[in-house]
Parts: C-alpha cells; structure tokens; sequence
C-alpha cells in the first residue's frame, strides 16, 4: 500500500511541472521550464522510493501500469478542477481500457 500512496504523490507532483504551467501561458518558456524542474524533483522523491519499496512486491511491470492508471485518476482531477476542462465519455472509455490493462497484469 505504500508504494501506491508514495506513487499518488508523486503522481500530483508531476502532473503540476508538466502541465501545471497550461494555466499560465503568459509566462516566459525558460521560467515555466525552470518551475516544471523545480517541481519535478519532489515527483522524484516520492517516485524513486515507491519504486524500490514497490519492487519487493510488485514487478517492474506492474509498478510501471500502476503508476500509469494512478496517473489517469489524478490528471482527470487535474484537468477538471484546475484547468476546467469537461471529461468526456471518450476519456472515460480510454481510461476503462487502462484499467483493464492493470488487470490483465496482475493476472496470475
């Protein structure tokens, strides 16, 4: 369960440096880029333990579809709540087929 909540974590991290900048496109590029970086290093500190603590657990497979369908759940937050965008049944269904993606690798 640790890994899961250590990925979460570094999911919200991550989500913010790469697309946490869309809110503000004003900005200059060179002070979004350094911003994203800035950001991206707590990802890593979160990303980098889930995966070594994960691995005892999980294979590098399923670590690595478990990140991603943790990332469709918080990048849909992300996108509804902060930048306001609609979710649309297509996400939905695209999201369903992630899903099944980690089912299909936790099969036995």
């Amino acid at each position: 369960m640790l890994p899961v909540i250590l990925l979460t974590i570094s999911n919200i991290f991550m989500t913010f440096a790469w697309y946490g900048h869309l809110r503000h496109r004003n900005s200059q590029l060179w002070v979004v880029i350094l911003a994203s970086w800035g950001i991206a290093f707590f990802e890593y500190c979160f990303q980098v333990p889930a995966n070594r603590i994960g691995y005892a657990t999980f294979t590098a497979a399923q670590l690595k579809v478990i990140q991603e369908a943790i990332t469709l759940v918080v990048f849909s937050f992300f996108s509804i709540l902060y930048l306001k965008e609609p979710m649309h049944w297509r996400y939905v269904g695209a999201f369903v087929l992630i899903v099944a993606a980690v089912a299909l690798v936790f099969k036995k």
